[in-house]
């Protein structure tokens, strides 16, 4: 694991004593928090995506408007739903932000997770589903999706058009060259993994997965990671796909962060989601020296390029921004001669940064030294 970043769930409502989060208020208070991190030089900022939910549901204009106040951090989803989507105008829109952005738009998508409502998507229009979670819906979505961003005509031009005129097929516009390589699908199961690796496109690691057969937790997401690459790189695509994780992870430095953190603490859990068996990663919550070892003894975190903290958003911008400048300080040090460098005898030691293809940003974990707990290998999935 090479950078990091943020994962929102975007949560408004009540939050206790009479005090009330609204939707504009989470908004706002979500490109604030992005400025906030692209000065400290964190790598990328992501929202999840929930229709019918006091959450994010329109992540577009978030998108943007955190593109056009912010330089170089990434923004993003992780994910959008895709059995909602009119693929083209989210192709559109895509294109608009990445531009906006200067190319640091990293668009997760996917199936979408368990809802509060039945068959949400059939009310936005999308029906016809064989399948009862509408996963047929969504992948055919996302097949015209990556047509119309890679460029391909799909309307057929009118000759008689006063507004250019011509023959044959157009594309939708704008058009961002390029965009298919900042797509990434958000993935539970690793036959999905595979074949998001076969299509080409970077892969979200799901903050849980459907699968339990009693492996922890990392070892089947690293698991999941090396099919992944297995797959693309059997079908042929060029260079290297990026990966990520989501983890909850909560340095504890301060008598405030122990008072909210000190028990969250806890083990890798299996349960029933959507109706199928599921393994669900634990919390991390430890002064940073344990993190540090807890995390090198992570397969998955390891193995991904890119570790996706989850925040808690309700808590507020300079709340959140201490916690990530927290990990970043003193978890993840930055590069020699940073304004958040720790002093030196509080670090662990460095080796030499690894550089990270098309990823914008100053920070990079370089936990370095001999390991005293190495993490575990992965065994090969049977």
């Amino acid at each position: 694991m090479r950078s990091f970043g943020t994962l929102s769930f975007g949560h408004y409502g009540p939050l206790g004593g009479g005090r009330q989060l609204t939707a504009g208020d989470s908004m706002l208070q979500a490109i604030d928090l992005a400025q906030g991190m692209d000065d400290l030089g964190v790598n990328g900022v992501s929202f999840r995506v929930h229709h019918f939910a006091r959450q994010q549901a329109a992540p577009m204009p978030l998108l943007a408007a955190i593109a056009a106040r912010t330089s170089r951090i990434e923004v993003g989803t992780g994910v959008i739903d895709m059995r909602y989507e009119n693929p083209l105008m989210l192709a559109e829109e895509a294109a608009s932000v990445d531009l906006i952005s200067g190319n640091r738009l990293a668009l997760g998508v996917s199936r979408g997770s368990p809802e509060s409502v039945v068959r949400g998507y059939e009310a936005f229009g999308y029906t016809g589903s064989q399948d009862p979670r509408g996963g047929d819906i969504a992948r055919e979505h996302f097949d015209l999706f990556l047509r119309a961003i890679d460029g391909e005509g799909l309307a057929e031009r009118d000759p008689h058009s006063p507004f250019g005129g011509g023959t044959g097929l157009q594309r939708i516009e704008p058009h961002s060259p390029g965009l298919r390589q900042r797509i990434w699908w958000g993935a539970g199961t690793t036959a999905t993994a595979e074949w998001a690796g076969r299509l080409g496109v970077n892969l979200m690691s799901s903050t849980l997965l459907t699968e339990a057969d009693g492996t922890p937790f990392d070892i089947l997401q690293a698991q999941q990671l090396d099919a992944f690459r297995a797959a693309w790189r059997e079908a042929g695509h060029p260079g290297e796909p990026r990966t990520s994780v989501s983890r909850s992870i909560f340095p504890i430095v301060t008598a405030e962060d122990e008072m909210y953190f000190g028990g969250s603490a806890g083990s890798d859990q299996i349960g029933v989601i959507d109706g199928m068996r599921s393994t669900f990663g634990k919390t991390y919550a430890a002064p940073p020296e344990v993190l540090v070892e807890q995390l090198q003894n992570d397969a998955a975190v390891m193995s991904a390029d890119t570790l996706m903290l989850t925040i808690p958003s309700q808590m507020g911008v300079d709340f959140n921004l201490r916690l990530v400048e927290n990990f970043a300080k003193h978890v993840a040090p930055p590069s020699a001669g940073s304004r958040l460098s720790p002093p030196p005898d509080s670090r662990v030691p460095e080796r030499a940064p690894m550089p990270i293809p098309r990823h914008p940003g100053p920070f990079r974990l370089r936990w370095g030294g001999e390991r005293r707990h190495p993490h575990r290998p992965v065994p090969a999935r049977r």
